[in-house]
């Protein structure tokens, strides 16, 4: 039976004193989504409140992985995504959170989502979240109180990309708040390719990461079905 992923966008459209527009990041999440296709996943999407979604960076739209989401299924599923309250966990395999500057608005507190990303991991099921995204694995407690991202190999977007990309925008720097509940962070190059995994834990730096964390977050899958 191929696996199913479930894929958890923001509902923010604005972000910041100046109300900056923003959305889930488009190659961020078609990377990804293109890599669960090829694989012949089930993909399903759900954001918080069920409302309709929000796409940044359109600019991007004539990348190869990033035309086929907007003028395919993607875009009309990530559209038409299921209130995460409503949806049933049990049916999935893996949660991956794409990044946009979205997610630090909606996802740093958000009591729903950080039970379902506890309830996948200590399920033995796969966790994925590039850029932004991790802020969704951001205050989520495992049931013996300790912090999910404690002593976890993990990676974001970095304050140095930050520094010269939304500083005056985001509420606080991603990944000094990770490293403050014990998470060991990995940082490239800005902007460069890297995503790395730990355990059943996969994370991704930047944009140009997201295909990265799709083809690991795969390869995690089929291993577990050998």
């Amino acid at each position: 039976m191929n696996a199913k992923v479930l894929i958890i966008v923001s509902n923010t459209s604005s972000i910041g004193p100046n109300h900056r527009r923003t959305g889930t990041f488009l190659s961020e999440v078609a990377h990804p989504y293109a890599e669960f296709e090829k694989a012949g996943y089930q993909i399903d999407f759900a954001s918080l409140t069920g409302e309709s979604p929000f796409l940044d960076a359109l600019n991007l739209a004539d990348d190869p992985d990033n035309l086929k989401f907007l003028t395919g299924k993607g875009w009309e599923e990530m559209h038409n995504a299921t209130k995460l309250s409503n949806v049933n966990l049990n049916d999935y395999d893996a949660v991956f959170v794409p990044g946009g500057l979205a997610p630090m608005v909606d996802m740093p507190e958000a009591d729903e989502i950080k039970k379902v990303i506890a309830e996948f991991y200590e399920s033995d099921r796969i966790v994925g979240a590039v850029c932004h995204g991790p802020v969704s694995l951001l205050n989520v407690k495992l049931s013996d109180g300790s912090y999910l991202v404690n002593g976890k190999n993990i990676t974001s977007f970095t304050t140095e990309e930050e520094d010269n990309y939304a500083r005056p925008d985001v509420p606080f720097d991603l990944q000094t708040a990770l490293t403050e509940q014990g998470a060991i962070f990995h940082d490239a190059e800005p902007w460069s390719a890297n995503s790395i995994v730990d355990g059943n834990l996969v994370t991704g730096q930047n944009p140009a990461s997201a295909k990265g964390v799709g083809e690991k977050i795969v390869a995690l899958l089929e291993a577990k079905k050998a």
